[in-house]
């Protein structure tokens, strides 16, 4: 197991052209120090709160495949320090994604937190299992509020992972996040349109009365 990011990122042919353009010194520092190798409570809870990821497998014929991975918030589960996992359903049946896997368990996940632009990149090598063969594990990775079927899960074993600078990430909001953050605005609204319709029924009221 690799004891860094670099340690995997860092190939001979990106070490040559660290060196041509002048990082190179500074990157073989960090390849040095043994970190991002297990899940903290902060990257625990950051993979927590994420409702989509996009997952880069790569084919026989050496081209990558990257796909979007959606679901509820917490989909992709944190089993352990070391381990994640999360639903395979069934989908549109290409299956490149665990075709690719088959052939190549290595893969690279990117999870971005667009509000807070904070980006999340893993090394990890997946296990794919059949939903008949473990079926324990197919009910913890069960979304109550979606139907489809499972067909199998996907158990990423972590090689390595580092937090991504957050240049360059737009921040994006969901309708829920919107809601939340203009729930002030919507109260005060709430609260002026009662106190209107209060001064108009005063206002009949006192047309009547007269």
């Amino acid at each position: 197991m690799a004891k860094n990011f670099s340690e995997i990122a860092f190939t001979s042919s990106v070490k040559a052209e660290q060196e041509k353009y002048g990082s190179r010194r500074s990157y073989a520092r960090m390849e040095k120090i043994e970190r991002g190798t297990e899940f903290s409570f902060a990257e625990s809870d950051f993979i927590a709160e994420r409702d989509s990821f996009y997952l880069a497998t790569v084919g026989e014929n050496n081209y990558p495949y990257v796909q979007f991975r959606g679901g509820s918030k917490g989909f992709l589960r944190v089993l352990d320090q070391k381990t994640l996992a999360f639903a395979d359903f069934r989908g549109n049946l290409q299956y490149i994604s665990v075709g690719n896997l088959k052939a190549n368990n290595k893969a690279a996940l990117i999870l971005i937190d667009y509000p807070r632009r904070q980006r999340l990149k893993i090394y990890a090598e997946i296990e794919i299992v059949d939903a008949a063969d473990q079926p324990e594990l197919i009910a913890q990775l069960e979304e109550p509020d979606y139907k489809a079927v499972i067909e199998r899960a996907m158990v990423l074993h972590l090689e390595a992972f580092d937090w991504n600078c957050p240049q360059h990430i737009t921040p994006r909001y969901t309708i829920e996040e919107i809601k939340e953050l203009n729930a002030p605005v919507y109260e005060q609204m709430n609260r002026l349109q009662n106190e209107i319709e209060k001064l108009k029924s005063e206002l009949e009221k006192n047309r009547i009365g007269k």
